[in-house]
């Protein structure tokens, strides 16, 4: 109740209501203890009803005249100071009124009932998402492509009008609290049924930890996708039950280790995260020295990388506050000072370098450092880390090998994870495949088409009812890609994935049967997409896939 809007109001306004009250009464009892003259000369009092209803409209000054009767003089005088002290309340009543509607904390607590009210009437499905940013909003629009609201905390006012002058559609509900609070977290719907998953994906791991924690205890049974940028903080993560960790600079350096190694399933991989395209250039990163600035949470990542494949590393690093730590198997050799200084990069090696990375959170550092090496080493491989989303980067358009952006990294791997697990867990089992198998596949996808499309199907009542009200028949697989237009030609399809009773199976043949509640991962054209989504919903589209001929209204009529 006390951080009600009713309370505020209660509160606020009892002196000036006290005040109304009290110059109300006395009025009215000086006129209940006036005699009057009426329109004949005798002597009356006025009834307690027609005081009221006088020094109701005198107290507002609308002023109607005397009634029922003319004034006697001590009347009349009465009037007069009654006339003042009540306008007076009036006027002290209002200003308190006025000041209370503009109090910022009387705003926020009518917001938030409003906030309270839009969640209660919210009855699909949602995310809540902590924190609004870049980064954010380009989740909150991906997951308005999925058909899935969003649902935000935020603090700060800058931040917020930005989030409404964004005019999402569907409309984004702001909350304004601190993100840590549980009391918030309960105020936007964790406990709801209708929230799918709560996204942290904050700077600090601390703060992310302990959302993390409050999430839990509050509803055991919530997705969570947090952000961890440590090997510490994701362990810790993991020990909570935390289901989608995300760390950007891993995921960065297990790039890193496959352009070196297998650079097929890196091309493949970023295709699947949307970082690329299936006929991008394979990045190759050359064995040798490496030239790393920044050591941070990203440069301590890369250095396990390059420790792992032997590489020879030598560190340089901006921040001056940091010490130069003795060269060991956990510290490589660091030399503090400025990434773009000519005579620091020619005493760490550059010329004998095989590819220098700037990963500093600095763009433009970042830029300043591969323009000084590329003229220092023409024929060195230049990567970069990019920290800031725009629509036009000057990192693309600068000549640099490779990119990396974090924060790109971040969006899509949160998609994947929350809106379509199924390429997720697709995307986890990629890493156990050769290069063999990966060049097939990057081939047959190309087949289909330059940008073939990513999609699941459940076999359950909502995403194939046909398949599910006949799976005792054993459907067999191979009947998802019939073609509609032509029963005896297949559609370009293929299955990428089934996961049933947790059990993932990569490339089932299409002989297999069709389970309850087995879940599949397709590669297809549009086409085939359409295709497929009509035999699972549509009776008359299944009955010509199953059985190759169309059956009329009064067919299915008599089917029983």
């Amino acid at each position: 109740m006390r951080t009600s809007s009713l309370w505020l109001i209660l509160q606020r306004m009892r002196t000036p209501f006290l005040i109304i009250i009290l110059t109300y009464t006395i009025s009215i009892i000086g006129l209940l203890l006036i005699e009057g003259v009426d329109a004949e000369g005798r002597a009356y009092r006025f009834s307690i009803f027609d005081a009221f209803y006088f020094i109701s409209y005198t107290a507002t000054t609308i002023g109607f005249g005397e009634t029922p009767f003319a004034f006697t003089y001590p009347q009349r005088i009465w009037v007069s100071m009654s006339i003042f002290f009540t306008v007076t309340g009036w006027f002290y009543s209002l200003g308190s009124l006025v000041a209370l509607l503009q109090d910022k904390l009387f705003l926020e607590e009518f917001a938030r009932a409003k906030f309270r009210r839009n969640i209660a009437y919210l009855k699909e499905k949602y995310i809540i998402i902590l924190g609004y940013n870049s980064i954010t909003s380009e989740i909150i629009k991906k997951a308005n492509e999925y058909g899935l609201r969003s649902v935000v905390i935020e603090k700060d006012e800058s931040k917020r009008n930005h989030l409404l002058l964004e005019n999402f559609t569907p409309p984004v509900y702001c909350l304004n609290a601190d993100v840590h609070n549980p009391e918030a977290l309960e105020t936007a719907g964790i406990k709801s049924i209708y929230c799918r998953a709560i996204v942290s994906l904050f700077e600090n791991d601390a703060l992310n930890l302990r959302i993390a924690l409050t999430s839990k205890i509050l509803n055991p049974n919530i997705t969570m996708a947090i952000k961890a940028t440590t090997k510490n903080q994701a362990e810790n993560l993991q020990d909570l039950g935390v289901q989608i960790i995300e760390n950007p600079f891993e995921i960065i350096a297990t790039h890193i280790h496959l352009a070196i190694n297998a650079p097929h399933s890196l091309r493949l991989i970023r295709w699947l995260y949307g970082l690329g395209h299936l006929y991008d250039p394979l990045l190759r990163l050359p064995r040798g020295k490496y030239l790393v600035c920044g050591y941070g949470r990203m440069g301590k990542s890369i250095y396990e990388v390059l420790k792992e494949n032997h590489f020879e590393t030598v560190f340089a690093e901006i921040d001056s506050q940091k010490k130069e730590p003795t060269p060991s198997e956990a510290h490589p050799k660091i030399v503090i000072g400025d990434g773009d200084d000519k005579e620091m990069l020619k005493a760490l090696g550059i010329q004998e370098c095989a590819a220098i990375i700037a990963g500093t959170n600095d763009d433009t550092t970042n830029l300043s450092i591969l323009a000084t090496a590329k003229k220092l080493n023409p024929s060195i491989i230049t990567i970069a880390r990019e920290n800031e989303l725009e629509d036009f980067s000057i990192f693309q358009n600068s000549g640099i090998d490779s990119v990396f952006i974090p924060a790109k990294i971040l969006i899509n791997k949160t998609v994947h994870a929350i809106l379509n697990p199924a390429l997720d867990q697709f995307i986890k089992h990629i890493y156990a495949l050769d290069e063999t198998d990966i060049i097939a596949l990057t081939k047959t996808l190309l087949n289909i088409s330059m940008h073939p499309s990513i999609f699941a199907l459940k076999i359950d009542a909502t995403q194939a009812p046909m398949l599910l009200k006949h799976t005792n028949n054993t459907l067999p697989l191979s009947l998802l890609k019939t073609s509609l237009k032509n029963r005896c030609i297949d559609n370009n399809l293929i299955v990428l994935m089934r996961l049933r009773n947790k059990e993932v199976s990569l490339f089932p043949p299409w002989g297999e049967t069709i389970g309850i509640n087995d879940l599949f991962l397709f590669a297809g054209d549009e086409n085939a997409q359409d295709h497929l989504e009509s035999i699972a919903q549509n009776y008359y589209e299944f009955y010509y896939a199953l059985e190759g001929k169309e059956k009329s209204i009064f067919g299915r009529l008599r089917t029983p």
